[in-house]
């Protein structure tokens, strides 16, 4: 009896052991599951794909590098609104451990597929409590955070005053369906109207009106400002060749615009903005809570200039903006 008592005792032993380890094995394998993130971006353009780059850049300098210790899928809806909505979903039914929101549009499609399931990060949000993404800057409230990407506006106004200080009338363009858009020229008119200028604006559907619009609006002003809207940068190239050819230079929000044919500008590095959320994407996958992660801004900037636009419009632009412009390459 003892024989088999002690045969059976140690089967069970074996059993136990065996099943504790598997046990472990399950957990360690869960542990080690590679974080999945995917990114959503609105449309191809300059500084949108900067952002995107930064976005990977922040996420590897936090210890996420792709296909090794993190799964990054990336989308691009290209300006469609239905692709953005399918593409959202998509990422909810793959049950991603965090989604990143390139423009405000993305941002918005995925907090609504979403449905704060899994974590939200802003990269290069205009008014992300306008667009009621969170409740607040420093208490987002929700499963929601990242990086804002508003304009230096009094820096912008400061460089038309130096740069054109004969210009009176100053014409803003957006578009009527781009929300951060609006907002943005909203906000530069504020601040142009406080230093004296008269502001006309004017608006565009999509980039088919540019072409007929732009050509308005360059024989009404005395100069153009392109706020952050993603048709108007997309279309950059019509208005500058629009205003240019009526002598009219364009002040744009940020410095790919410049690249495109702007004349000059004061703006936060885009790359900057996508890094700093890939930071905190990184954070957000260690086990911080996003919906108490204060949503960030860039603060620093720097010039760009096109010195082949100055010189076509014969403009000489000061030389401490050019200094600078070319210490970071920013010159064009």
């Amino acid at each position: 009896m003892n024989k088999r008592l002690l045969a059976v005792t140690s089967v069970i032993l074996a059993f136990l052991v065996f099943a504790f380890f598997a046990e472990g094995n399950g957990t360690s394998k869960k542990e080690n599951k590679v974080p999945t993130v995917g990114i959503l971006q609105l449309v191809t353009h300059p500084a949108l794909d900067q952002i995107h780059e930064g976005v990977v850049a922040g996420l590897k300098a936090g210890g996420y590098t792709d296909g090794k210790t993190v799964k990054i899928s990336y989308q691009n809806a290209q300006a469609n609104q239905a692709n953005l909505k399918t593409m959202a979903q998509d990422f909810a039914n793959k049950n991603m451990d965090l989604t990143v929101g390139i423009a405000t549009p993305a941002a918005l499609s995925l907090a609504q597929a979403e449905k704060g399931q899994s974590p939200v990060i802003l990269a290069g949000i205009t008014n992300p409590v306008g667009a009621k993404l969170v409740n607040s800057l420093s208490k987002p409230g929700k499963n929601v955070t990242g990086v804002a990407g508003d304009s230096p506006y009094q820096k912008q106004t400061a460089v038309i005053k130096e740069v054109l200080p004969k210009a009176k009338t100053i014409g803003i363009i957006s578009t009527t369906s781009d929300s951060g858009g609006t907002y943005n020229a909203a906000q530069m008119k504020k601040n142009l109207q406080k230093s004296g200028y008269t502001v006309k604006s004017y608006t565009i559907s999509s980039t088919n009106d540019m072409l007929q619009v732009a050509n308005t609006m360059a024989g009404e002003v005395d100069a153009i400002y392109a706020p952050q809207d993603n048709s108007v940068a997309t279309a950059m190239k019509t208005l500058v060749s629009a205003a240019k050819a009526k002598n009219v230079p364009v002040i744009p929000s940020n410095d790919t615009m410049v690249a495109d044919g702007g004349l000059v500008t004061y703006s936060q590095s885009q790359y900057q903005v996508g890094y700093q959320a890939g930071q905190m994407a990184a954070r957000v996958l260690k086990g911080e809570k996003a919906s108490n992660m204060a949503v960030q801004s860039v603060e620093k900037g720097n010039y760009a200039v096109n010195l082949q636009t100055a010189s076509d419009l014969g403009i000489t632009l000061p030389e401490h903006m050019v200094a600078d412009a070319k210490a970071n390459k920013e010159a064009y």
